[in-house]
Formats: structure tokens, sequence, C-alpha cells
């Protein structure tokens, strides 16, 4: 039998520091050519931008697992979360913080997701992963406390920073349970429901016009930092769960921070610096983790891509297929040990 992976969160971390390092480096570009738009308008372009990218990359039905009609309520959620109250809290937010602080305060996106993942998923939140946890809470705590000192405006700004993070923490986790369908797909219909919804608020809330520069720049933005950036967000939880993929993509406000200060802003006191060093430290704690124990897999049967060659897909082709491949198959019961996380076959109660 194939011998599972010796380092399972390898593949799941590269894909979520990828998806971390492209909405990174959104969050100060936003701040940029949003500058004069509604929130509605901003997060209406670029998720139209997203929607783009999600047609491009869509792959044939064989190869990965397709959307079914009860997966409808889930997407909802997700585009109402993730898709409209996220973007409009952060567009709001950073016209009225500074982009450093805004990008530094995005890293509780984390906790929210590894909460919510160890109560509706089962999730491992061991000693360490909570230690983190309480050094990201910490930091963010932190950036309040620099930004109330700077002026109301500026902490109201953060705030709905603050607010942006929860939603996308839910969004998170609800993705969680579509992770092993089409991410093209998945982005697709998500990216298409929050454009439809916040271009009819911009719509109705009576929101300027974007000029030509800064709607073509947003679209790029929305195609990279949001399409792109989704697409290897799901990838990453299917390889390793929604907690860890959260944590990994926590390092996304440090490059924020990184892209704020190349496009000219100056603004990091001592505490945003202390702040920084509180979450990185927690992101670090968390991406330390290895987990290996002797553990059970009990009979199971589902639907999305896989290969055979990681020691748990051992049911047979005639002919074999090369490479991913998607279709029903069934698991036996398993007894076995190795480092693993908890994604599709490792959702085991600790």
């Amino acid at each position: 039998m194939p011998t599972p992976p010796t380092n399972p969160a390898l593949q799941g971390g590269l894909l979520a520091l990828l998806a971390a390092a492209l909405f990174g480096l959104s969050t100060p570009l936003v701040q940029r050519f949003g500058t004069g738009l509604g929130p509605f308008s901003t997060a209406a372009l670029l998720y139209i931008g997203a929607a783009v990218v999600a047609i491009v990359l869509r792959r044939p039905a064989g190869r990965e697992a397709q959307l079914r009609r009860t997966d409808l309520p889930r997407l909802l959620a997700m585009a109402g979360m993730g898709a409209v109250v996220g973007p409009v809290a952060l567009a709001w937010g950073l016209q009225r913080t500074s982009g450093s602080s805004a990008s530094l305060m995005l890293t509780l996106e984390a906790v929210f997701t590894a909460v919510l993942a160890w109560r509706w998923y089962h999730e491992t939140l061991d000693r360490r992963v909570a230690t983190a946890m309480l050094l990201l809470l910490a930091g963010g705590a932190v950036l309040v406390v620099e930004q109330g000192l700077a002026g109301r405006v500026q902490l109201l700004g953060l705030l709905a920073v603050l607010l942006a993070t929860a939603a996308w923490g839910v969004d998170n986790t609800l993705s969680r349970g579509v992770a092993e369908r089409d991410p093209g797909q998945v982005v697709w219909v998500k990216a298409l429901l929050g454009a439809s919804a916040t271009t009819v608020l911009a719509f109705l809330w009576g929101e300027p016009l974007p000029g030509a520069r800064a709607a073509l720049a947003l679209l790029a933005v929305g195609a990279s930092g949001y399409g792109l950036s989704l697409r290897f967000y799901l990838l990453a939880q299917r390889a390793f769960g929604a907690a860890r993929t959260g944590s990994v993509f926590a390092f996304a406000p440090f490059i924020g921070a990184l892209g704020a200060f190349a496009l000219g802003e100056r603004g990091l006191s001592a505490l945003v610096l202390v702040g920084g060093a509180l979450m990185l430290a927690g992101v670090w704690l968390h991406l330390a983790e290895r987990h290996e124990h002797l553990h059970d897999h009990e009979a199971q049967e589902h639907e999305h891509a896989h290969t055979h060659d990681d020691g748990h897909h051992t049911h047979t082709h005639d002919p074999m297929p090369a490479g991913p491949h998607s279709h029903a198959h069934a698991h036996t019961p398993l007894r076995h040990a190795h480092p693993h996380v908890p994604d599709a076959h490792h959702a085991h109660r600790h």
C-alpha cells in the first residue's frame, strides 16, 4: 500500500502562503485605488474581477467534483459574509485608518477561523495552538490601543476592519464544506453572488461611478487578490483543514504592511511594531505544530479530486488513471499512524 506523505502540511502550507501573498498585497492597493469610491462599488469591482478569473480557471468535470444544489445555502452564506460584509467593511475601514494597522489587524481572521473550525468541524486546538491564538489576540489588542490613541476616526476604521476579519472568519469556516468541490466553480458562484449584491447596493446607495483607471485597477486587484487567492485558499483547506489554513494565511497582513510601506506609508509607530511582533510570534508557533498518533479511519463514501499515492485511496481502476481525478469512491476501515492534519480523511476527534 502507498505510504502517506511524511509532511502533509507542506503542500497546504505553500498554497496558503501563496493565497496570503496575493491577498496581503491587495489590501494597500485597495486603499490606494479605492480612494473616493463607495465601499459597495469597491467590493463589486473586486468580485467582478474574481468572477472573471474563476471562469478562466474552471476544471473539467472529470478532474474535480462539481457543486450540488445542496451546496447553495452554504454558498449564499459565504457570499453574504465573505463577498459583501467583509470587503465592504474593509473598504470603509481602509479610508479611515492606516494601511499598516489595518493590514496587521487582518491577522485576527486566523483566530475567528480557528475557533469556528474547532467548534464546527472539531479540528484540533491543542495548547500550542491556543497559545498562538492568544498571541494573535494580544497583538490585535495593541493595535486597537494604538489607533485609539491616534483618534476616534482611526479607531472606528480599525474596528470596521475587525468586523471584516470576523466576516471572513465565518466565510473561511463555511468554505471548508465545499473545499472538495471544483475551486474554480466555488469562486465563480461566490464572486457572482457577491458582485451582484454589492452592485445593487451601490446603485441604491447612490455611490458615484468609478473612473476608468480606478475601475480597471480594482478589477485586476480582485482577480489576483480575491479570485486567485480564494482558489489557492480552498486548495489549502482541502490539504490540511480550515484552522491551519487560516493560521498560515495570517501571514497576509504582514505582506500587506510591507506593501503599504513600499507604497510610501511611513506611519509605523512603536505600538504597531509591538502588535505585529506578537502576531508574528503567534503565526510562527502555530506553524511549528506536528501532529502524529495512531488513528482510525471509519468506512466512508464521498467524492473529491484524489490520487492513488497517498496511502488512503486504495481502490482500483481498469485502467488506472494518471494524476488527479474525481469520482464517488468508498474507503474501508483502516488503522495506522503517520503525521496528519485535519483534512477530509482525518476529521477524528481528540
